[in-house]
């Protein structure tokens, strides 16, 4: 991997990772969000309806060390039905690193899924390591699981904003890694909730003209960040970006 913003040179994700701490950043009324997402060259975040082909190992090196800097990770339904997510940090010593920056062995896992219609059969929910907080409209609880999981629900729409409130002042969440999907982080954005973004650009083009974009939604006007850092790994490339201080 070599860095080229700043400072360029010869660099790896341990390093580049090894100082931050979004967690010591948290909001009054929300944790510091931020979200992890690939596209292609030509802007589409999946490939045959999964994000898992676009990138490469050094891609899921920066996934999972990501999630070793959060108290909650935030998925939304859909991206849970596609991916079928397994337990967030499944390795051993990177939950002792996790508890030795001050984090809980496990990340929470936060979905998003009004009707629920969730694959309950998943790892995430079976493993039985970690926990699960689900934000729903339907008042019947799921299905038993093996993996401790709680339900807040919802009347009426679920808004952004009202989870990131109550993570914060109900469940003392410092830091959240948005996931995805697109929608939910248009959601993020149209309600001025991104404070940073990790993207990775895939050197491919797919022509999956019915793919989504990794943000997807209308937003009243466009939101300019600012490249804090990139870096480059055989033609793909890892950039960070942060929102712009406020003049």
């Amino acid at each position: 991997m070599q860095r080229l913003l700043p400072d360029p040179g010869p660099t790896d994700i341990d390093t580049e990772l090894a100082e931050y701490r979004p967690f010591e950043n948290p909001r009054d009324e929300r944790p510091w969000v931020t979200a992890n997402m690939v596209t292609t060259l030509d802007g589409r975040a999946s490939l045959g309806g999964r994000t898992v082909d676009l990138g490469t190992d050094t891609d899921t090196e920066l996934l999972l060390k990501l999630r070793t800097r959060f108290d909650a990770v935030l998925i939304g339904g859909g991206t849970m039905r596609a991916e079928r997510y397994g337990r967030l940090v499944r390795d051993p010593k990177a939950r002792e690193a996790r508890e030795g920056i001050g984090l809980s062995g496990d990340p929470l896992a936060v979905i998003i899924s009004g009707r629920m219609d969730l694959p309950f059969d998943a790892p995430l929910f079976t493993d039985g390591g970690g926990r699960i907080l689900l934000f729903t409209n339907q008042e019947e609880p799921p299905p038993a699981t093996a993996t401790p999981t709680r339900v807040v629900t919802v009347e009426g729409p679920i808004r952004i904003s009202e989870v990131l409130r109550h993570l914060r002042q109900e469940r003392g969440i410092r830091a959240l890694l948005c996931e995805g999907g697109p929608q939910l982080l248009g959601q993020l954005v149209g309600a001025d909730a991104l404070d940073e973004l990790f993207l990775t650009v895939s050197p491919t083009l797919t022509g999956e003209k019915d793919a989504p974009r990794i943000l997807e939604g209308g937003l009243s006007e466009p939101r300019r960040l600012e490249l804090v850092n990139l870096a480059e790994v055989e033609g793909e490339l890892f950039a960070r970006y942060r929102r712009r201080a406020v003049a």
